[in-house]
């Protein structure tokens, strides 16, 4: 006796996601409704989500409570089904990448300000690495801030330490700025 096989549902059959794979994409939308939660709204507003979705991210900010958080998550989860996940994934993406160069930003500012204190010949280095700089300005608050450390040693968060650490921050913001802008205007040329 001979069997022939339809090979068009064998087919079928490998050709869907398998049961687990379907649990594995649930969870990282869930995951994904988690890092949701983190954005600000100014940031949730040009995603254009689903009223529906975007209350019910508001309702989870709310609840602390841990198991009414979880089945609130797995809501958000189902809901994010019904979406395109990727610019939900870039939209955070983007924000985490922003906050790790803030946080970058704020080290180095604090180590040049450390540098800047400690030793002279910092001074023309930061000049070197920052042209555009206010000479004249950078030195100033120097000077008040070495004023302050020599006056009071313990306690080192004087107003002219802190009025360095702003301008510092501010110069590495603008320096980020102008790089940003010759790359755009190197990218116009091609």
């Amino acid at each position: 006796m001979h069997h022939s096989y339809d090979d068009t549902g064998a087919d079928d059959e490998f050709s869907r996601p398998s049961k687990s794979q379907l649990k594995r994409d649930m969870h990282d939308l869930q995951s994904l409704g988690e890092d949701l939660l983190t954005l600000p709204a100014s940031r949730l507003e040009p995603l254009n989500l689903p009223e529906i979705l975007l209350d019910a991210i508001k309702a989870a900010k709310k609840i602390s409570n841990f198991e009414g958080r979880r089945r609130q998550m797995q809501y958000i989860g189902k809901l994010m089904r019904k979406i395109d996940a990727e610019p939900v994934r870039q939209a955070v993406a983007d924000f985490k990448l922003g906050r790790a160069q803030d946080s970058l930003t704020l080290h180095e500012s604090e180590a040049w300000r450390e540098r800047l204190l400690a030793q002279d010949e910092a001074l023309q280095d930061f000049i070197a690495d920052h042209p555009g700089v206010d000479v004249q300005q950078l030195r100033s608050l120097l000077r008040a801030a070495r004023k302050d450390a020599a006056a009071a040693p313990e306690q080192r968060s004087g107003r002219a330490f802190r009025e360095l650490f702003q301008f510092i921050k501010a110069e590495a913001k603008r320096m980020t700025q102008d790089q940003s802008a010759e790359r755009l205007e190197g990218d116009g040329d091609e």
